[in-house]
């Protein structure tokens, strides 16, 4: 079967329809539909869930999944903090700071698989410290924006949170790389 040549399994096509859905997200933001966005968001983040799951649960796993699933995850995420911000929903220098530190990490891993020697890298405690904080900020602002209630302290401190572990995470990736091209480096 040709969906199965291609890896094409059922947590891969739950990855792949998260990745379909994010277009309609920007469009429910632009559109100010907060609440259906806000709901579209909630599903993308129980079909992450459930698509890891089952890939791990059913021994589902496979190298497309391995790269479809963080890519659908950072297409939505980035794509909502970009449109939010756009919207004014969220401020412009928090979006850039998130949105920085994601290019910086994809390109920092390209140029370690590149240079050093190519292996796996789990993600750092603290970056899933700060994606969970970027969700929660979102989350909530889709949620508050949807329910027509103005913006308040809970914003200021999840801005602040995403801001701080955004910074954190992305001060712990130029570390690990350092540490790995030094190493990379004596080996040669």
């Amino acid at each position: 079967m040709i969906m199965s040549g291609l890896g094409l399994n059922l947590p891969n096509l739950i990855s792949l329809a998260r990745l379909f859905l994010v277009p309609l997200t920007i469009w429910l933001i632009l559109v100010s539909h907060y609440g259906t966005a806000f709901w579209i968001l909630l599903a993308a983040g129980i079909s992450d869930a459930l698509d890891g799951f089952i890939a791990k649960r059913f021994d589902r796993r496979t190298r497309l999944g391995a790269l479809l699933d963080p890519v659908a995850d950072k297409a939505m995420l980035v794509s909502v903090y970009i449109t939010l911000g756009m919207a004014h929903q969220l401020w412009i220098w928090l979006v850039i700071l998130v949105v920085f530190r994601d290019v910086m990490i994809v390109g920092g891993f390209l140029l370690i698989q590149a240079i050093a020697v190519p292996k796996r890298y789990d993600p750092l405690y603290i970056s899933k410290v700060n994606t969970g904080f970027q969700i929660t900020l979102v989350g909530f602002v889709l949620g508050r924006l949807g329910l027509g209630a103005t913006a308040g302290w809970p914003d200021l401190v999840l801005s602040l949170a995403v801001a701080g572990t955004t910074i954190l995470s992305g001060l712990s990736y130029l570390v690990r790389w350092a540490r790995i091209l030094a190493s990379s480096e004596q080996a040669l």
